[in-house]
């Protein structure tokens, strides 16, 4: 504020000036401006999340559907050598779809990494098969796997969805072409990074010759729904993902970058240096073990519980089935003398839900063996359990041979 005293003649006698700092009040505003930021950044995260495990729970139940189908046909012998191949694929193309369907449960915080030894170059071979589909002609795929095996403990569908990511933000980066290498190497390192001391690492590089990245949006690129693209043709949220994916698997990501002059990304994962993969499972088909005791299944989704019931039959079993919790309680009381499984989801309508379904069974026959199924994680849905994958649970989807292994030796078990 500003005083100006004047004499009679209009002559300014002095001028007196009062200032406040009022820096402190701004900096208090700035903060405030960037709470208020990072809360929308975390409200919209988890209304996505939410979202995001609720399409992935159902996209399971639809694959549990395919997957139990193509198990079932996989043991008709009349089929011929053409139309193994194309079951085949689709087979290849549900693993995929399920790999990703984990990738949107992880997001959403409802699936744990399953960590596995594998070889980095076995991934990325696999994956340049997909990619030559999802490429334009004009971009160019150069794979260059190391010389020799390069071992990681790592969830190879978190890894597969990393690649996929990079993949085709690579492809959008080459509108008119280009070439984009996938190559995996490994390097020592004499510094700690991402807590990892000094040691062996391997590198997931993935390198395009696109139009890059300028150098004032390079800070961002990792943000939750930061975008360069149009509306519509990008959410923000694939380079994200593929940073929580690297740090959840101890690891970091570097970026380099011009305009012009294209983009590479290397991924740098814990290495295990001279230790071995773990042993693929025969991909053949298989039965697996029959019974004759009956048993009840309890599934909402009529797809999921006609395969179920398809599924056990096959095996000699004696199905009773329930659409929901109320239902199953019912069926119980006309029928617990002679029902020795069930075989029960774990999100229901009804307000009765697998794990209160068991709770009120056992009640009255305490021996009875209860097997749960789900779209969820087990850690997730069963928080207050001990739930276990291969024990007393099955996630979706499942195959014949995998439901039937189970059921036995949750029946056989005393």
């Amino acid at each position: 504020m500003i005083i100006v005293d004047k004499d009679a003649a209009g002559k300014i006698n002095f001028i007196s000036a009062i200032a406040r700092d009022i820096s402190e009040r701004k900096i208090a505003e700035e903060k405030h401006a960037r709470l208020e930021e990072q809360l929308r950044q975390s409200q919209k995260m988890e209304a996505v999340g939410r979202l995001s495990g609720g399409v992935a729970h159902d996209f399971n139940n639809l694959l549990a559907v395919i997957t139990g189908n193509i198990s079932l046909l996989e043991l008709d012998e009349t089929l011929r050598p053409n139309q193994l191949e194309a079951l085949d694929e689709v087979k290849q193309a549900s693993n995929r779809a399920a790999a990703l369907t984990r990738q949107l449960l992880a997001f959403s915080r409802r699936q744990t990494m399953k960590p596995a030894n594998l070889d980095l170059n076995a991934v990325v071979e696999n994956m340049g098969k997909m990619f030559r589909r999802i490429l334009t002609e004009e971009i160019r795929l150069k794979l260059a796997p190391a010389p020799g095996p390069v071992v990681v403990h790592a969830d190879v569908g978190m890894i597969e969805q990393v690649l996929l990511n990079l993949a085709v933000n690579a492809r959008d980066a080459m509108p008119g072409g280009g070439e984009l290498e996938m190559a995996v190497t490994t390097v020592t390192s004499d510094a700690p990074h991402a807590g990892n001391g000094p040691g062996k690492f391997a590198v997931l590089t993935v390198k395009d010759s696109g139009c890059g990245i300028a150098p004032e949006i390079l800070p961002r690129i990792f943000e939750p729904f930061f975008t360069t693209k149009d509306v519509g043709k990008g959410t923000g949220l694939g380079l994200a993902t593929v940073y929580g994916i690297v740090q959840q698997h101890r690891g970091w990501v570097e970026v380099q970058s011009q305009p012009g002059k294209g983009t590479s990304f290397q991924i740098y994962l814990p290495l295990l240096d001279g230790a071995k993969t773990a042993e693929a499972v025969p991909n053949m088909p298989q039965k697996g073990p029959v019974g004759n005791e009956t048993i009840l299944v309890v599934e909402d989704e009529p797809a999921v519980r006609k395969l179920v019931t398809r599924t056990l039959t096959q095996l000699g079993y004696q199905i009773i089935e329930a659409a929901n919790g109320r239902e199953a309680l019912e069926v119980w009381e006309k029928n617990q003398a002679v029902i020795r499984l069930v075989l029960t989801d774990m999100v229901m309508p009804e307000g009765i839900s697998g794990l209160e379904l068991a709770r009120r069974l056992r009640l009255q026959g305490p021996q009875l063996k209860i097997v749960f199924m789900s779209g969820y994680n087990a850690e997730i849905v069963g928080k207050t359990s001990d739930l276990v994958d291969g024990l007393n649970f099955i996630p979706k989807p499942f195959n014949q041979f995998q439901l039937a292994t189970i059921i036995r030796s949750s029946l056989d078990r005393t």
